[in-house]
């Protein structure tokens, strides 16, 4: 019998996820989130999540409607972004933040994936991330209440490293442009750069794909992710699937374009 992990809902796919559960969440701004399982867990009602992204999203959009809604306790990420209110709950005290280089956080998760500890790593050699300080909780005072703590340094080859720790999550939240029924995966373009380390991260993974076909009719060279990592998938209809927003739209002229 062939092995079917298709679930009937996002909220399906979704509904044991309980309070305090550390999530990984792929997606690069808002290029290639979950849309539809984050609105899934929304609803759902799950709070003092831990959230594993590149971002948080931005005001009114993806994980930003977790962060307004005050489900999130703590984030690890590369960087702020456009959303206001995640900065004004990160400097009001309200949130705690670790803020990783890009680089590290996507081989943290892949790490933790691969089943190693950690790893060392020029970047960040020299700087706060190293030595520590950086700010991860406020005060409502303006004060640090938390810091980030000193990391190991050793030198490898003549070059000075720091040892970053793998992440592991309770469960991770993923899109996918084409999975089969085993959750076998295929991911497009930017969509690319998160998706798989988080989906690799997470104990339990659960994918939304624009597309599901059937066990076979993807080539083994075309799959970015095994199934061996998925546990559920969640297919979007054709007008799900056509959802794409953009995180900040510039627009321009003909003319100006013809210059």
């Amino acid at each position: 019998m062939t092995l079917n992990k298709v679930v009937g809902s996002a909220a399906e796919a979704v509904a044991d996820i309980p309070n305090g559960a550390s999530l990984a969440v792929g997606g690069f701004g808002l290029a290639g989130i979950p849309w539809f399982l984050i609105d899934a867990l929304l609803e759902q009602g799950a709070a003092d999540l831990t959230i594993v992204s590149n971002n948080c999203g931005v005001d009114g959009a993806g994980l930003g409607l977790l962060l307004e809604a005050r489900r999130i306790s703590r984030v690890v990420a590369s960087y702020v972004g456009e959303n206001k209110e995640f900065a004004r709950q990160y400097l009001a005290g309200e949130l705690t933040v670790e803020l990783t280089p890009q680089g590290t956080l996507a081989e943290r998760l892949r790490a933790g994936g691969s089943g190693i500890g950690a790893f060392f790593t020029q970047t960040g050699v020299g700087t706060m991330v190293a030595e520590g300080g950086l700010p991860w909780r406020y005060n409502t005072d303006g004060t640090v209440a938390l810091a980030s703590p000193p990391k190991e340094v050793r030198v490898f080859n003549g070059r000075e490293m720091l040892l970053e720790e793998s992440i592991v999550t309770d469960y991770a939240l993923v899109r996918a442009a084409v999975a089969d029924r085993a959750g076998n995966c295929v991911f497009h373009a930017a969509a690319r750069n998160f998706n798989p380390p988080a989906a690799m991260a997470g104990r339990i993974t659960v994918v939304e794909a624009e597309r599901v076909v059937e066990v076979g009719e993807l080539h083994p060279d075309e799959i970015h992710l095994p199934g061996i990592f998925v546990k559920r998938v969640h297919e979007l209809s054709p007008e799900q699937a056509s959802r794409k927003g953009i995180e900040k739209l510039t627009t321009r002229t003909r003319q100006e374009a013809s210059r």
